[in-house]
C-alpha cells in the first residue's frame, strides 16, 4: 500500500484574519476543541463580523499610503 501525503493547505488572509479575531474574541481553545462546526450561529457571524470591519479598515489604510 501506498501511503499518500497531504498537501498542506496555503494559508490565506482571510484564514489568518479568521484566526486572530477568534482569539481576541476567546474563541481559539473551543475552536482547537470541537473545530469550527462546534461554534454557534452568533459566534460565527460575530467573527464574520469582526472580519468584514477589519478588511474595510486595512483597505482605507492601503488608499491613505496610495495618496502620500
Amino acid at each position: 500500500m501506498r501511503k499518500t501525503k497531504k498537501k498542506k493547505k496555503v494559508e490565506t488572509l482571510e484564514d489568518k484574519l479568521k484566526y486572530e479575531v477568534a482569539k481576541e474574541l476567546g474563541l481559539l481553545e473551543k475552536i482547537k476543541e470541537v473545530g469550527w462546526a462546534g461554534l454557534t450561529a452568533k459566534e460565527t457571524g460575530r467573527i464574520g463580523g469582526m472580519i468584514t470591519v477589519k478588511k474595510k479598515l486595512m483597505k482605507r489604510e492601503v488608499e491613505k499610503q496610495k495618496e502620500l
